[in-house]
């Protein structure tokens, strides 16, 4: 089984990402893992754009996850987390691989600002913690495991996540039309928005 899922920030997409692939025994494959363990000649292609503080252009996104999907472990199927952002990157992956069904976990921008805004990590250890949704630290500002400060992230605050669902509306948005997707009430208990995603899977 092939899958995308997608969404805005905040949406708990990478959280249920992880859930759906771990019961449905396929590899989760999200962008920001891929880039991170690129290994030999596409790091340093990733690199040189990285470096220069460039984005990675598409073509080169495709080529990555071409090389990923090609590996043993998919031939099961895998799961998309955050891919393709957009329509260039939907066609292109197209001509890749059939895509089974594509799910978007779906939540209103002042939700997602709510719970991107409300995420404190520790310094020290780097746990995630919510002082607007959960799991909440039992003291203010630090950290239940290690006892290490908690901060809040700048690409975290209210101004840039804006700025981001901005982008979300404007290029990820066309590839919800182009996909037959499957809308999921993204404002619902983890439990729940697992169980609406799996019933749509017969699984």
């Amino acid at each position: 089984m092939r899958l995308v899922l997608i969404g805005p920030q905040g949406s708990g997409k990478g959280t249920q990402a992880k859930i759906i692939s771990k019961k449905l025994k396929i590899p989760h494959i999200s962008t920001g893992d891929l880039l991170r363990n690129l290994r030999g000649e596409l790091k340093q292609k990733v690199d040189r754009y990285v470096n220069r503080g460039e984005l990675i252009p598409d073509e080169l996104m495709i080529e990555i996850l071409k090389d990923r999907i090609s590996k043993p472990d998919c031939k099961k199927g895998f799961l998309l987390d955050g891919f393709p952002r957009n329509l260039r990157q939907a066609k292109e992956l197209n001509k890749l691989v059939e895509i089974d069904k594509v799910f978007e976990i779906s939540i209103p921008d002042e939700e997602a600002i709510r719970r991107i805004s409300g995420r404190r990590n520790c310094e020290n250890c780097g746990e995630i913690y919510n002082i607007n949704t959960s799991p909440k630290p039992k003291q203010d500002g630090i950290c239940d495991k290690c006892g290490g400060r908690l901060y809040q992230r700048e690409d975290d605050n209210e101004k840039a996540v804006k700025k981001r669902l901005e982008i979300y509306h404007k290029e990820t948005e066309p590839v919800l039309k182009y996909y037959n997707t499957i809308k999921i009430n993204g404002k619902q208990d983890i439990e729940k928005v697992t169980d609406d995603i799996l019933k749509e899977l017969d699984v």
